[in-house]
């Protein structure tokens, strides 16, 4: 078997430093590494000096300087396009790498070639543990999370589906929506399902790329025993309540495309109104939390 090529796909908007630590980790020199690594940084028009800073720190990468903000799907879209990998490792710009991650990641791939996705374990900074595994927003996974029952009985596999809550962060298994920060993802799994929707708003493009891969037949894996560390939000937290607007956007799109062809017309609506309203008293108590930290700001509190 010839020796495994890993195309490294790193999604940046606004996010420098974050991205120069990522880099390094990538290619530091006193690792060795079994692997060939290709590169490549697509950068969504960021006004930080990041495409600059990559051209002059890490002429070898492949860069893509986009001149304006085209998403995440898109931007993903455009470095799988002119990588030469047999797996690509989608990477958010705020985590660190470690070389022995990807060749774990990569090993665990090649004696499974029903994977289509590998994913690590993610960490904080300070080491502890970042739940990074979901099951699909089904119907009653959401409405069992809405009401409160996975925080009432964490260890059920019924209440707690959604966020699975109960899941074991030292265990292989098969998953269905590990988060996206880090995904060593099969080329050929990648273009059979034709790569991410860019129809899809930021949030949720992800559910529905591993909804579709596990349609066409390819398996999901959590695999812990390859770590990355990830800050977490580096740059949707620069989306402030955009966030939960485009969070509360996604997942109806992701409703509208994948189960509005499943149920009848009224059934669907009740549900899709059901969802839209849980969305909507999420953003407004996430409005009136911020006004009154405003509010005690200026009162000097």
């Amino acid at each position: 078997m010839s020796e495994p090529i890993v195309s490294v796909i790193i999604v940046n908007w606004n996010t420098r430093e974050h991205l120069r630590r990522c880099l390094q980790s990538l290619t530091q020199r006193s690792t060795p590494c079994p692997l060939h690594l290709e590169i490549i940084v697509v950068d969504n028009a960021s006004v930080d000096g990041s495409a600059e800073m990559v051209r002059c720190e890490f002429p070898h990468v492949r860069l893509i300087a986009n001149d304006r903000n085209l998403g995440y799907a898109a931007a993903n879209n455009q470095g799988a396009k002119i990588a030469r990998g047999r797996y690509l490792l989608l990477l958010n710009p705020d985590t660190i790498v470690p070389k022995e991650a990807v060749v774990r990641l990569v090993e665990f791939a090649e004696f499974h070639p029903d994977a289509g996705i590998v994913a690590p374990k993610l960490v904080y900074p300070d080491g502890s543990l970042q739940p990074s595994v979901r099951s699909f927003p089904t119907p009653m996974a959401l409405l069992f999370s809405a009401l409160g029952l996975d925080r009432v009985f964490p260890q059920s596999r019924i209440f707690g589906r959604y966020r699975m809550t109960w899941f074991r962060y030292d265990q292989v298994a098969e998953v269905d929506q590990p988060m996206a920060s880090a995904l060593l993802v099969r080329k050929n799994a990648w273009e059979q399902i034709g790569g991410m929707d860019e129809t899809m708003p930021i949030f949720f493009n992800d559910v529905d790329f591993c909804w579709r891969l596990k349609k066409a037949g390819w398996r999901i894996y959590f695999f812990p025993n390859a770590t990355v560390i990830h800050h977490h939000g580096a740059s949707t937290r620069l989306l402030g309540i955009g966030k939960a607007l485009a969070t509360h956007k996604g997942l109806l799109h992701f409703y509208d495309k994948n189960f509005r062809p499943l149920m009848p017309a009224l059934l669907y609506w009740l549900l899709r109104s059901f969802i839209s309203l849980g969305s909507q008293l999420r953003i407004a108590a996430l409005l009136a939390a911020n006004l009154l930290v405003s509010l005690r700001q200026k009162r000097g509190e």
